[in-house]
């Protein structure tokens, strides 16, 4: 009978594997974990003290495609490939994976899965294609804004001049009524003009606390909305990040004024923050990452605008400007940081990733 070599997760061996951007399990003769690296623990959502010396079936399963790749590595000493394997994660979407499957030589391991999630390359390159858009549009919109901005103000100017032309004027009042009008409306397309150039203005990085941010946020949103619930989900074991406060307090706020607006200032909304390890941002890998997310349980975004919610002057609700989630966007992002959203009927979840450290390798 042979002994099995105890399971230890500090083998030195392995230990140049956590630096890996790209998931890495490590298998014996018997298909049990061996060692389970960062990007790994963040793919498959657990830890590794949790499934070292467990069977592999017990965290992927047994699709076809991956047994076969193991039996074939295992028979035959030569690397194999599954491709599209569907690994159903229990409260979690399936995630769509290639898996490299190569024999290795040492006291502890025979096998080395590499992991590469078909979802992720897809939504990279979704990203890369909707940034490319939103740079497009963020262009045009302020060059629209420089050519309104100079008229508007003339048009402004003229009316001021003519209101003060009408004193002693038959019928003066009626005609002041119009002439601020327009003076009213000029204003009210001046401050449109103002925000839609303001996501251009240069950052000024501090060290700050995403919780402290998060506090002055959930202030306001419940003096203006007082029939809504405001429920914290902190780790408070966040470090600080460098960011520019003014700027994550105006993106974090219009996200969730936009959340208040949609449920009619009757619902709740969850702020959640959590550390994420091994994540790609902005094509750059950062081994920790702030995950935070606004969670309402309103109506959800109309199905018609979800693929360009964050586009300018895009707006599922009436009287909007279409500008809180497109700033928000460009504010995250200015941050190297990230910005999504998901929106079912009943629950509606923006997420935002922003780097907690500074990125280990580009990709």
């Amino acid at each position: 009978m042979t002994t099995r070599p105890p399971v230890d997760s500090d083998i030195p061996a392995f230990a140049g594997l956590d630096l890996l951007s790209s998931a890495v399990i490590l298998l014996d003769d018997e298909l049990r974990i061996r060692h389970c690296n960062p990007a790994a623990e963040n793919l498959f959502a657990v830890s590794q003290r949790v499934c070292l010396g467990k069977p592999l079936a017990q965290l992927l399963g047994t699709p076809a495609a991956l047994t076969a790749a193991l039996e074939n590595a295992l028979a035959n000493k030569w690397s194999y490939t599954g491709h599209d394997i569907v690994v159903a994660r229990e409260g979690a979407e399936p995630i769509h994976l290639d898996c490299t499957v190569s024999p290795i030589d040492t006291p502890h391991a025979r096998l080395l899965l590499e992991f590469r999630p078909i979802d992720q390359q897809l939504k990279a390159a979704r990203e890369e294609r909707e940034a490319v858009q939103q740079r497009a549009n963020r262009e045009l919109i302020r060059n629209l804004a420089h050519e309104i901005k100079n008229p508007l103000g003339g048009i402004r100017g003229s009316a001021q001049l003519l209101d003060r032309e009408l004193a002693g004027v038959e019928n003066a009042a009626v005609l002041k009524e119009y002439t601020q009008v327009i003076i009213h409306e000029a204003d009210r397309l001046q401050d449109l003009m103002h925000r839609l150039l303001s996501s251009h203005r240069a950052m000024q990085p501090a060290q700050i606390s995403v919780h402290e941010i998060l506090e002055r946020v959930r202030r306001l949103i419940l003096a203006e909305f007082p029939g809504v619930r405001v429920r914290r989900d902190y780790d408070t074991s966040l470090p600080d990040i460098t960011g520019d406060r003014e700027q994550l307090i105006q993106a974090i706020l219009n996200i969730v004024r936009n959340a208040a607006q949609a449920m009619k200032g009757e619902g709740e909304i969850v702020l959640r923050t959590r550390a994420v390890r091994q994540v790609t941002l902005a094509k750059k890998r950062y081994r920790l990452a702030l995950e935070l997310q606004v969670i309402d349980n309103g109506p959800g975004i109309p199905e018609e605008i979800r693929d360009r919610i964050f586009y300018p002057l895009v707006s599922g609700r009436e009287g909007g400007t279409g500008l809180g989630l497109a700033l928000a966007q460009s504010f995250v992002q200015q941050h190297h940081g990230s910005i999504e959203a998901s929106s079912v009927p009943g629950r509606t979840c923006f997420t935002l990733r922003l780097p907690l450290q500074m990125e280990t390798k580009n990709e």
